[in-house]
């Protein structure tokens, strides 16, 4: 059976990119985005099986008009992907409350209100797959961009609580972690950096920009090979919780994973000092 998609972001990057191979599977996409015009006719090749909606994440009345539309459409969803997002660089002393507070109202709160609105349909028809587009600094802090990394690594350990609380009604949740890719993320239309600047990491900064200047469009990342990548993602039985995309983002795994065991192996015994003795 074909499924409806409910993707948020899908103007561009890998919103457009799982959009695009959800309608080339078979399937049918509600395609949000701030401006949805642009996912309409970024995916008018499939018009027919595409339902572009206006959602800004951060407008809880937007995403209820864009759920009960879905709804009201295709009387079911079965996919909703988080992916509306964007990166906020920097040291994090350089990085003003107003502008922390802005990136988690949409790498986090985002998420939290579109997965609120869309669960309830989902426990009704006692089944779906929640697919939430975290990151590489999901798994890794990264130093020179620890508030984004600060909301993906939110999004990571909500979305494996989450998977555990609505498994019972059929629901499963698959964290995906990229690496970095090939997509307009780096540019100026997307990203955005610290908004205080200290001389103390004038240097550091400098580094910084030149990295990321030079990583432009250069990523290993295929976005063209994401997005069919996250429809047989979805296609499993039994999808994993969290998912590695990249040759990049799968080192991080192994990197995490080792880091844990050696710590653990190391602080021992300090670890267990804590424990009320058992006689």
């Amino acid at each position: 059976m074909s499924k409806i998609w409910f993707i948020t972001g899908a103007n561009r990057g890998f919103g457009y990119e799982i959009a695009r191979a959800a309608l080339e599977s078979g399937d049918t996409v509600v395609a949000t985005a701030r401006r949805p015009a642009q996912a309409q006719a970024a995916l008018n090749a499939h018009s027919e099986r595409v339902l572009a909606l206006p959602l800004d994440v951060t407008d809880p009345a937007s995403i209820d008009a864009a759920v009960a539309a879905a709804t009201d459409r295709f009387g079911r969803i079965d996919v909703l992907v988080n992916n509306a997002g964007y990166g906020q660089l920097g040291y994090f002393e350089e990085q003003s409350p107003e502008s922390i507070e802005r990136q988690f109202a949409t790498n986090v709160f985002g998420v939290f209100n579109v997965s609120r609105a869309v669960l309830p349909v989902m426990r009704a028809q006692r089944s779906g797959h929640v697919i939430n587009i975290s990151s590489l600094s999901g798994i890794i802090g990264i130093a020179g961009s620890p508030i984004y990394g600060a909301t993906k690594f939110a999004v990571t350990g909500w979305s494996e609580g989450l998977g555990r609380e609505v498994a019972p009604f059929g629901i499963h949740v698959t964290c995906v972690h990229p690496g970095m890719f090939r997509t307009d993320f780096l540019d100026p239309s997307s990203v955005s950096h610290g908004d205080v600047e200290i001389d103390d990491y004038a240097s550091f900064r400098t580094q910084q920009h030149a990295y990321l200047e030079a990583s432009n469009h250069t990523q290993l990342g295929d976005p063209a090979r994401f997005g069919p990548a996250i429809v047989r993602l979805a296609a499993l039985e039994t999808p994993p919780e969290r998912w590695a995309s990249g040759s990049d983002a799968l080192a991080s795994f192994a990197q995490r994973a080792e880091e844990l065991t050696g710590s653990a192996a190391e602080w021992e015994n300090l670890s267990r000092s804590t424990d009320i003795p058992q006689d």
